[in-house]
């Protein structure tokens, strides 16, 4: 072999080489896309809030966010992660239907099992409500849950027209366990709807004789106080009865889209003595404009529903 061969074949060695360490670099460097590596599958398995193909994700949002609606590490408020309109969030899933009066439904863990471990919450496992597009027909059930993890709502009848179906509730498994989560589901009811306008916004308004008072002026995003007083008669009502551990349940839903909010009672019923007049509410509503407000509160064994309108500023 001659000198001028070896030589040629070690400058040969060295290029090729150098192209090897370009291509590596290269493939070490990768870009959004991953240009002309298509095909290629960079993961073993699916994250754990991965969904299903088939699986509706439009609007979905997989950050966790708190019962009351707020947003949690991915969730900003008005998105449906954050108000409780979005029917899958952090790998669990809500799924439903309306049979005759009664709305059977199941939550789906991030393991895509049926979910059958809750932690209470207010002394229940699970807090159900459904309200009409218009904000009439409110209700608040507790239903029951089947040993498979399907629960039955036993509904009061429902007026023609699209309804919006929440279930709040707290898992006591998977990836989010101990983490207030509202997921909700629409449906429809068959017939002529006749739409029930949205009354105007007030500080008062009367339920069964009783008149509950709000005062608090809460701004969008912004935490505050909504303080609700209750008299009868013009007196004031000082016999409240416990109710979900609390003298009174506060729950709000937003014009149009229907964002959920869970305003928490700022004291605990106390066992053997009675509530009022006075009640404070934390309230933290994330968007402006009008919000429904329903007030559930006991006397004499009996619950009770007041209902008024809330003007939030931004």
């Amino acid at each position: 072999m001659t000198r001028t061969t070896t030589r040629r074949r070690a400058l040969l060695s060295a290029a090729a080489a150098a192209a090897l360490s370009l291509a590596l670099a290269a493939c070490g460097s990768g870009t959004d896309g991953m240009d002309g590596m298509d095909g290629m599958d960079h993961a073993a398995t699916a994250s754990p809030g991965a969904t299903a193909p088939g699986h509706d994700m439009a609007g979905m949002d997989h950050g966790a966010s708190g019962a009351n609606g707020t947003p949690g590490a991915n969730g900003t408020p008005g998105t449906p992660a954050a108000n409780g309109t979005a029917a899958e969030q952090g790998g669990y899933r809500l799924d439903g239907a309306l049979s005759g009066s009664e709305y059977r439904f199941t939550v789906t863990g991030p393991d895509g099992k049926v979910l059958t471990s809750y932690e209470p919450e207010q002394t229940a496992e699970l807090h159900f409500y459904a309200i009409r597009s218009d904000l009439s027909g409110f209700q608040h059930l507790h239903p029951v849950r089947a040993a498979d993890g399907t629960w039955t709502a036993p509904l009061a009848a429902l007026a023609p027209g699209d309804w919006r179906m929440y279930a709040s509730f707290v898992p006591g498994a998977g990836s989010g366990a101990g983490a207030g989560l509202v997921l909700s589901r629409t449906v429809a009811v068959p017939g002529a709807a006749t739409p029930v306008p949205l009354p105007a916004a007030a500080t008062s308004t009367t339920a069964d004789g009783y008149r509950v008072t709000v005062a608090g002026t809460p701004r969008a995003g912004a935490a505050g106080e909504l303080t609700v007083t209750v008299s009868r008669d013009g007196q004031p009502v000082t016999d409240l009865e416990p109710y979900l551990e609390a003298y009174a349940h506060l729950t709000a839903f937003h014009a149009g889209d229907l964002a959920f909010a869970h305003l928490h009672p700022e004291a605990k019923a106390a066992a053997g003595t009675g509530g009022g007049p006075t009640l404070s509410f934390h309230a933290e509503l994330p968007q402006a404009g009008d919000w429904r407000l329903f007030l559930q509160f006991r006397t004499g064994g009996t619950l009770h529903t007041a209902a008024l309108t809330l003007d939030v500023a931004a």
